[in-house]
């Protein structure tokens, strides 16, 4: 059994936050595989499924992203899940946009959903880090993170988000390798069809024979009346 949890802030507010792609992407698989309904549970939103014969608890802690950990611990109190079997998504200030990274353990570099998480459960679980990009300078790094996507970013949001409900089942089988190089295949931009040389234009008009070139000698015969043997 996989906790998998997507780290976020509640409310119609938030929903569409560069923060909030960890509620996203959890969204994004719940839909894909088909889970059951969502129920409010452990101080969160809580539903089940499978994937690839794996069963999965799929959690989207509602205490805001600095108490995720009181959620995620809650329910893995409850299942007896250990860290081992725990995954979190969430957004990622120093991978570019639709860049993923997978991880085990190491520091929360200042997340404070994974702060949250560390101080409850310890640091010994799986994370997705979904890329979202960094303004540039640190005085902007606030807005950033609790703006929305940009248009223009939305083609490729949506294909982030399906290559990851498609690929989380290699996640979850412990084949992070074999995810990461699927995901970057399936993000690959189309390289458009090269044109069919096109076939070389013949021309229409007669071919003229060599007495009728102007100034050839066979014509200069011609004029003369005689043939170009006398």
């Amino acid at each position: 059994m996989i906790l998998l949890v997507g780290l976020g802030n509640p409310g119609g507010k938030y929903a569409k936050n560069r923060h909030n792609i960890g509620f996203m992407a959890l969204d994004t698989i719940v839909r894909h595989h088909s889970f059951g309904p969502w129920r409010s549970k452990f101080s969160g939103q809580m539903c089940e499924g499978t994937i690839d014969g794996v069963k999965i608890l799929a959690l989207m802690p509602e205490t805001y992203m600095n108490e995720s950990g009181r959620s995620v611990s809650a329910a893995a109190r409850f299942y007896k899940i250990v860290p081992e079997q725990i995954i979190v998504m969430h957004d990622e200030l120093d991978l570019p946009f639709a860049k993923i990274k997978i991880k085990t353990g190491g520091g929360h570099g200042g997340h404070n959903g994974l702060r949250s998480i560390d101080a409850h459960m310890g640091k010994n679980y799986k994370r997705v880090r979904l890329g979202i990009g960094h303004p540039g300078s640190k005085e902007k790094v606030h807005n950033h993170v609790l703006g929305d996507f940009a248009k223009a970013e939305t083609p490729d949001l949506d294909k982030m988000l399906d290559c990851v409900a498609q690929l989380i089942g290699l996640v979850c089988e412990e084949k992070d390798t074999d995810f990461m190089n699927r995901y970057a295949m399936d993000m690959r931009p189309q390289r458009p069809n090269k044109p069919k040389p096109q076939e070389q234009k013949t021309s229409s008009a007669p071919k003229k024979s060599v007495d009728d070139i102007e100034d050839s000698p066979f014509a200069v015969l011609k004029k003369l009346g005689r043939t170009p043997t006398e």
